[in-house]
């Protein structure tokens, strides 16, 4: 038996063809001694006998090729081979596909002529080499960044309060003649749109005097309240004044928690120590740790002078030593935080009133500029703030923070409209450049979300 299964192993699927008489033993036969008495004993096997073990011998199978013992499963049983007269070259013999588990898959076979003229396919991933077949386009340059102009990040901030006003002003004056009820119409959403009446009434009578009993576009509206808005905010949009004849300028920063004191003061020393001034900077919010932490970071980015205390200290003494460590040093501007107070607890608005009170005794003009924070997001409510701090610290301007997003901006045009204050900042972000002169122009395109063809 073992020899009969290495033979038909190295044959690698050609197996020699030998007569009937010839044929190897069926392993049952194999593994029994036959001894001489046993061999008379037996009676001579018949003819049938004899033709059923030579089909039930697994050696004398032809699927049986590179060792694999067994009858195909996926091809019939085929009737004996007759012995050839004459066998073919061993290079011209056909190999039958090699299945899984074969050994002789293992072993390298020479491969026919055709598929060694076949051309070896490209690598896929890097082999250490590189095949030129030609030359290569030149990979296109990468672009830079495109920074967006302050007037499109302002857009942007906007985008809110222009899309909802542009879409309600179209969609009123679609295919529609300009007559009383729509201007009523329209004088409404511009007041919802925190524009305040005193805006919308100069909009819509502006409008009327134009093309009243014609046919309105949106366009025609978004151009006549562009307009009517820069010309309310252009008397406000002011620099902020600085009389260096005394020093130092103090600027005291009052508004209620949330609307970006603390970040406001970083920006603003940031631009003041680019501008060659030196600053001192006063952390009299002592009841928000955070506060003072967040005024030390903003000294150390900018290269102020701190001056802080500790938490729960006096607001009004903390007030008194920034003031005098500025006039030590030379700064040229003090600013000075105070804690976020809500307009409608008197206790919290009379301790900053005290601040100004002590700031009047070091100097009768001090604090020089009382600049209050409004968060662009709050709407309505901003306008009764700057009543209350107005009465209280004396504010002489406004900075509008937070335009990052707020469908509320246009509440800005109703308090330059009642108010007449001077708004010196707005910001759109939380980056110490995102704090910007204020432009009336500007801030009116953007709002009335003028295309972008007639922005020039």
């Amino acid at each position: 038996m073992t020899l009969g299964f290495m033979k038909n192993v190295f044959t690698f699927g050609k197996k020699e063809q030998k007569p009937k008489e010839e044929q190897v033993v069926a392993p049952e036969e194999e593994s029994e001694a036959v001894t001489p008495e046993a061999e008379q004993s037996e009676p001579e096997p018949s003819a049938e006998t004899v033709a059923a073990a030579e089909s039930s011998d697994p050696w004398d199978d032809d699927s049986i090729i590179g060792g694999v013992v067994g009858r195909s499963h996926d091809e019939p049983e085929a009737a004996p081979e007759k012995p050839q007269p004459e066998q073919a070259p061993a290079s011209e013999a056909h190999e039958p596909p090699a299945q899984a588990g074969d050994p002789a898959a293992a072993t390298p076979v020479e491969a026919p002529p055709q598929a060694a003229e076949e051309p070896a396919p490209a690598p896929k991933k890097n082999q250490g080499f590189e095949i030129t077949a030609g030359p290569k386009p030149d990979a296109p340059k990468p672009q830079p960044t495109k920074k967006l102009s302050w007037f499109q990040r302002l857009k942007a901030g906007l985008f809110r309060t222009s899309q909802q006003l542009s879409g309600q002003i179209a969609a009123l004056f679609t295919k529609r003649k300009l007559d009383e009820e729509a201007l009523e119409e329209l004088e409404d959403l511009l007041i919802q749109a925190d524009l305040g009446i005193e805006t919308a009434m100069r909009i819509t009578d502006t409008l009327s005097s134009e093309r009243y009993g014609r046919d309105v576009t949106g366009k025609d509206v978004t151009r006549i309240m562009a307009g009517e808005i820069t010309k309310v905010l252009q008397p406000v949009a002011k620099p902020l004044a600085l009389d260096l004849s005394k020093k130092p300028h103090v600027i005291l920063v009052v508004g209620v928690n949330g609307t970006g004191k603390t970040t406001t003061i970083g920006k603003l020393a940031a631009k003041l120590t680019r501008a060659g001034l030196k600053v001192t900077l006063g952390a009299g919010d002592t009841f928000r740790a955070a506060a003072i932490e967040q005024l030390k970071i903003w000294s150390d980015r900018t290269g102020a002078e701190f001056v802080g205390t500790k938490l729960g200290a006096d607001a009004a003494g903390l007030a008194y030593d920034a003031f005098k460590r500025g006039q030590e040093n030379g700064s040229d501007v003090v600013i000075i935080d105070t804690a976020g107070r809500l307009q409608n607890k008197a206790e919290l608005m009379d301790e900053l009133a005290k601040i100004v009170r002590v700031l009047g005794k070091l100097d009768p003009d001090a604090p020089h500029t009382v600049l209050q924070t409004l968060d662009a997001t709050t709407g309505q409510n901003a306008m009764s703030q700057v009543e209350i701090f107005r009465n209280i610290a004396g504010v002489s301007g406004l900075v509008m923070t937070k335009l990052d997003g707020t469908a509320r901006g246009g509440i800005l045009v109703a308090i330059a409209a009642k108010h007449k204050l001077p708004v010196y900042f707005i910001g759109v972000g939380e980056g110490i450049d995102d704090l910007e002169p204020f432009e009336a122009e500007e801030f009116a395109q953007a709002i009335a979300g003028t295309p972008e063809e007639e922005e020039a």
